[in-house]
């Protein structure tokens, strides 16, 4: 059967500048990080990325790397977007990055070489079908390669028609400033900064949202729901038994597994009922409390969590004592969750 998309899907959704440029994306985006690879079955992905289409999410996030085996991602959603999707191409922006390993030797393990960056971006268009993408990354910063290099060889992305408009992530606030500049040069804004944060990992509130604010640069949010701690997957812990089996198989520390810690876990979860809200929907509203963020990623394993997701559009806004109470227990200079630093 043909897929037709819901004609109510941009009733509900709401789409933000990314900083001062044109481009408006929605508030939720879908990442394509996990699930989208060899772990989940082509039929469930399809249903997964209908489902945010009809729901007014237009931001389809890859990397050469997602997936597994690499690349596996890129493919799934090609075979996809041309089977279902290709008919809406102008109404989807598809972003894809590279930065981190993807094959073997020196041209392809990490970096934001000219070689890299652009070999990458070739490939990643075979495994999409596409001729172009929105937006092309330097999925991290590289202190090996100088920043003008990495920004021509983006700039060359555009001029070479292969993507509209391109971005960074997880750049420090002062690499942000000199990318920019140096794109500025080549007359290529700079899009969007993909950045972590979350309610225990506030690194970007230091300097990195006013920077990204005066350049024009907008921010997408990663890593939102803290790799899972804001869910009720940790909220449900039994805070007498560390359920060692499930720990053993968590990519998060113990150490920010402490009994401390997952206790503050259960006062937020106790907020974000009083919201009327699951501990992962306040999380996801608190990170776009703030208009500067532009979007912010979801990763989704089902339809029902997608949905449940995009159901933080009823209630976005916080007032002062709530805002007050998650800092209580939130912000605590002990607590590590993964958190990027400045560099």
């Amino acid at each position: 059967m043909t897929y037709k998309a819901d004609k109510l899907r941009y009733e509900s959704m709401i789409y933000r500048k990314a900083g001062k440029n044109g481009l408006r994306l929605p508030i939720i985006s879908l990442g394509l990080w996990q699930n989208f690879g060899g772990e989940n079955t082509l039929e469930t992905q399809r249903e997964m990325l209908h489902t945010a289409f009809d729901l007014g999410i237009t931001h389809f996030d890859l990397a050469n790397n997602y997936g597994t085996p690499y690349g596996s991602a890129e493919l799934n959603f090609g075979k996809i977007f041309h089977q279902d999707l290709r008919q809406y191409r102008d109404e989807i922006i598809i972003s894809t990055k590279a930065g981190y390993d993807m094959w073997p030797g020196p041209y392809g393990q990490k970096g934001s070489s000219r070689k890299y960056l652009l070999a990458s971006l070739d490939q990643s268009l075979k495994r999409l079908k596409l001729d172009y993408v929105d937006i092309f990354y330097s999925h991290c910063f590289d202190k090996e390669t100088p920043l003008e290099e990495t920004a021509g060889a983006l700039a060359s992305a555009v001029t070479q028609g292969k993507t509209l408009y391109v971005g960074i992530s997880s750049y420090p606030s002062s690499k942000t400033i000199e990318i920019a500049n140096i794109l500025s040069k080549y007359n290529i804004p700079l899009l969007v900064n993909q950045s972590s944060y979350n309610m225990f990992n506030r690194w970007i509130e230091l300097k990195l949202l006013n920077i990204c604010e005066k350049y024009g640069v907008g921010i997408i949010a990663f890593s939102t729901l803290a790799q899972g701690l804001l869910t009720k997957k940790y909220s449900n812990y039994n805070l007498n038994n560390m359920l060692l089996k499930t720990l053993s198989r968590s990519t998060i520390s113990p150490t920010d597994l402490s009994i401390e810690n997952l206790t503050r876990i259960k006062y937020l979860e106790k907020i974000a009922k009083k919201r009327n809200q699951t501990l992962a929907q306040m999380a996801l509203s608190w990170v776009l409390r703030d208009t500067r963020i532009t979007s912010t990623l979801i990763g989704a394993s089902s339809c029902t969590q997608i949905r449940e997701n995009v159901d933080i559009l009823k209630n976005l806004t916080f007032n002062k004592e709530e805002l007050i109470e998650i800092d209580s227990f939130a912000i605590d200079g002990s607590v590590n969750f993964g958190r990027q630093q400045e560099i």
